[in-house]
């Protein structure tokens, strides 16, 4: 294979190839390993045999996203604490990224990778592939192994599971300028550790995700309501203030922040906002989870 074909199909597939290992997985490295090895099986096997790229690459990526889960299945029962999807986090004003271009009509939010998680695997491996890439039941159970009918089961009980608990036209009417001075606000309180101005920026019933992993010290269970977030984030730059910096930036697709301590990073935290109040706020402290965040 010419080089040059090489670099094409790889800046054509990579980013929706990584979009489906990311949804399915909820970690960034292992999809960014199993898009590598899906590259590596293409390259190896040649092109002359594949008739449909995108089927054939999907194909090998839903699959090897199952065997993972399969055989990880065990770690995620004895995670201690709350678990959380690693941060994607990109840049926010580097528009002429590829990957940037796709998040930004595709829902990647934490909330939603959360709610993708309570799914089985394979209601999630057939929701995402007919929901977001847009696939036949035929090709569908193709890909997965089952009947095209029992596809169109898994489908329809994974939409009915997600659509109970999530607004899948919420991201929609995002308003994405005044998400952004919201988290500006939030994060203006929390290095001031304004109690009052933080509750401020919280609906009445907000709730605080923490994932330590048991490497960190975090809040072992999510803490409910405003008043007492509020009076919890207040002193979370107090210890080490001139310690601390922090960068506005994307998580997930949407305005989120990066916390550093003498330059390294401490804490990625994101955010789900409706009617301009942050509802749920997500921080990932598990440093296994942040090796890639720089």
């Amino acid at each position: 294979m010419e080089n040059i074909e090489t670099e094409q199909l790889y800046s054509e597939y990579k980013p929706l190839l990584f979009s489906l290992a990311y949804r399915m997985l909820g970690s960034v490295m292992d999809a960014e390993d199993i898009v590598q090895e899906t590259f590596l099986t293409v390259y190896k096997s040649g092109l002359d045999h594949i008739q449909n790229m995108k089927a054939y690459m999907c194909k090998i990526v839903t699959n090897r996203c199952l065997e993972l889960l399969r055989t990880t299945s065990k770690q995620r029962e004895v995670y201690i604490g709350t678990w959380l999807p690693e941060p994607l986090v990109t840049n926010a004003s580097d528009e002429t990224d590829p990957m940037q271009s796709y998040l930004q009509k595709e829902s990647l939010s934490t909330a939603y990778l959360l709610l993708l998680q309570q799914l089985s695997y394979m209601e999630r491996a057939v929701f995402l592939l007919r929901e977001a890439m847009q696939y036949d039941y035929e090709e569908i159970a193709d890909i997965v192994g089952k009947s095209s009918a029992n596809c169109r089961q898994l489908f329809h009980r994974a939409k009915r599971s997600l659509n109970a608990k999530y607004d899948p036209d919420h991201l929609d009417h995002l308003d994405r300028e005044q998400t952004t001075n919201l988290v500006e606000q939030f994060m203006s309180a929390l290095t001031s550790g304004d109690a009052a101005q933080i509750m401020k920026c919280l609906s009445t019933d907000a709730v605080l995700f923490t994932d330590g992993g048991g490497k960190v010290k975090v809040l072992p269970q999510p803490l409910h309501g405003n008043l007492r977030i509020s009076n919890i984030m207040a002193v979370y730059f107090k210890k080490h203030p001139w310690s601390y910096t922090y960068r506005n930036t994307l998580v997930n697709g949407l305005p989120g922040i990066v916390v550093y301590i003498d330059e390294k990073t401490l804490t990625v935290i994101s955010f789900k906002v409706l009617d301009g109040q942050l509802v749920n706020l997500y921080i990932v402290a598990n440093p296994d989870k942040l090796t890639h965040v720089h």
